[in-house]
């Protein structure tokens, strides 16, 4: 009797690892880059308006304890010195992984609507493509927004400088469409999740939450001169972060290269 219940023992355990014993096959280790490596801005490629490509103008971009920094204490006010950095390589079909925080207050002179306002530019022009006096990259842009500890105001909208996006098979030209996400108050580390999927779709995750989805995103209302037709789909481009005249913060930017 004793051995029998031994014996029943094992089996019990053999099938409770799997049939036969056996270890379930592990899934692939996912390989996620590290666009931003903690220690400097190698790899990234700086332009602000009025400003030749990678002049650094007043040292706006630095990295400082592991993290990427946007600071403005050398102005005494702003002047539209709108930034953005590059990083070197574009991409097209991926998940993209960002940690933000506003900190701080504006700098004298930002406009009002950039108030805890930045954003990462994705399918974006190149760096080196943009204009001495370009605002903004041709590009979709996921807008970071922090909250005035009072009022609702939605993070990871999307905006579309020189783009158009298609919502539920409508062609949306206006500037900007808010997402569903709550309001972040203070100066807290948020996780920013996109999957980009080329043309064919882009999603805006927050805590796990599908908080925006779009199709299409394509050229339109770009400045004048700039050389792609308008209505081409957006494949692929690069992913740059905004200096919008708030101090912001970035202690991580990540991707994970997807199959087409």
């Amino acid at each position: 009797m004793k051995n029998t219940i031994v014996l029943f023992a094992v089996i019990l355990l053999a099938f409770s690892c799997g049939t036969g014993g056996k270890k379930a096959p592990s899934q692939p280790k996912e390989e996620w880059i590290q666009l931003f490596n903690g220690k400097d801005l190698t790899g990234w490629d700086i332009k602000i308006k009025g400003y030749e490509l990678n002049n650094n103008y007043k040292n706006i971009f630095r990295v400082e304890d592991g993290i990427l920094k946007v600071r403005y204490e050398g102005f005494e006010k702003f002047n539209n010195e709108f930034g953005h950095i590059f990083y070197k390589e574009p991409f097209s079909h991926y998940k993209l992984r960002i940690e933000y925080r506003f900190v701080g207050e504006q700098v004298p002179g930002g406009p009002s609507w950039a108030f805890r306002n930045s954003g990462v530019m994705l399918h974006s022009q190149s760096a080196e493509s943009m204009l001495i006096d370009q605002d903004f990259p041709v590009s979709i842009e996921a807008q970071f927004l922090g909250g005035n500890g009072v009022d609702e105001r939605p993070t990871l909208n999307v905006c579309t400088p020189g783009t158009h996006i298609v919502m539920n098979g409508e062609l949306i030209t206006q500037h900007c469409t808010s997402s569903k996400s709550k309001t972040y108050h203070g100066d807290v580390w948020v996780t920013a999740e996109f999957v980009v999927r080329g043309s064919e779709v882009i999603h805006h995750i927050l805590d796990g939450d599908t908080v925006l989805t779009y199709n299409k995103p394509q050229v339109g209302g770009a400045y004048e001169g700039y050389p792609v037709p308008e209505g081409t789909l957006l494949e692929e481009g690069y992913i740059c972060l905004q200096a919008e005249s708030h101090p912001v913060e970035f202690r991580k930017v990540e991707l994970l290269k997807l199959e087409k």
